[in-house]
């Protein structure tokens, strides 16, 4: 078996249709190196989640559109990928009573020691905890270190630090950066929440109504900002995104008149169609499918 590429990310002329013939995204190409940290910004709807689930190889995109370290994500499979969104996040058994150590053992983090144990200092996790009766951010730090322990090459992240303090997110960051600067490995990272990010994104990549409008380096997409970054005291991320979204508003109009799909629509956890269910599509229709 020949060895796994670099982890870069590669896509061309994607587009992807629902079941019901909404589109989700349209003629998207990207090329993200590997140890790129990329941000994937855009309003709610833009198609961020759709695009995410894709690259996982959790839907089936057309052939040829995506590469993954040199594979398709759905047809071959990628070791060392890692996805964690909205299904990971309201998985069930994270809120029963059980304890924080059973949960990172079933997930084998007796096998990466100094691994789990960065983890829980980086997300300062008490080991004692019992999951039913912590908050929802001391929830989202257990799960965080769960689905990070076991070391990955690319990582796809879908605003999953919603409900981490700004501590922790500052330190969680961090942690992804050094990451990335200290091994082979990729993360794209959707998010609505710039505290802490100046700085931290190698590309950024901005989505519109199933459509990347815009994407590149981030030094350069930032450049000619700091007079803003002056008057409002914003980053120049925060100025740059701002501007985007406004814009983004503009050429939308009301929801009312728009007619794609929700970003949340997919299949549901029994494989039916479902707006705001999340469900992995079953590999034996691939090629039933394509």
């Amino acid at each position: 078996m020949p060895p796994q590429q670099p982890p870069s990310i590669k896509v061309s002329s994607l587009t992807y249709t629902f079941p019901d013939r909404s589109t989700g995204v349209s003629n998207i190409s990207l090329d993200l190196p590997p140890r790129s940290r990329t941000l994937l910004i855009g309003a709610n709807g833009a198609g961020k989640t759709t695009l995410l689930r894709l690259l996982a190889g959790k839907r089936l995109a057309p052939r040829n559109t995506i590469s993954v370290s040199g594979k398709d994500p759905f047809a071959e499979g990628l070791d060392g990928v890692t996805y964690l969104g909205l299904e990971w996040v309201l998985n069930a058994i994270v809120r029963t009573d059980i304890g924080v150590d059973e949960l990172l053992k079933s997930v084998g983090g007796d096998h990466f020691p100094e691994r789990r144990d960065e983890l829980v200092s980086v997300l300062d996790i008490d080991t004692n905890w019992r999951m039913h009766a912590v908050s929802d951010g001391e929830r989202r730090r257990v799960q965080l270190a769960m689905g990070l322990v076991r070391p990955w090459t690319v990582l796809f992240l879908d605003e999953i630090t919603v409900d981490l303090d700004v501590w922790s997110r500052a330190q969680f960051l961090g942690w992804l950066r050094r990451e990335t600067e200290s091994r082979e490995c990729t993360i794209v990272y959707a998010t609505h929440i710039l505290d802490n990010l100046a700085g931290w994104p190698t590309h950024l990549v901005h989505m519109h109504l199933g459509t990347v409008k815009e994407w590149g380096l981030a030094d350069e997409m930032l450049e000619g900002l700091e007079d803003r970054q002056r008057v409002t005291g914003n980053s120049r991320l925060g100025e740059l995104v701002l501007g985007w979204l406004k814009n983004d508003l503009k050429d939308r109009g009301p929801r009312s008149q728009n007619r794609r799909a929700p970003e949340g629509k997919t299949y549901s956890f029994g494989g039916n169609m479902a707006v705001g269910g999340y469900g992995q599509e079953y590999r034996a229709k691939l090629e039933e499918e394509r």
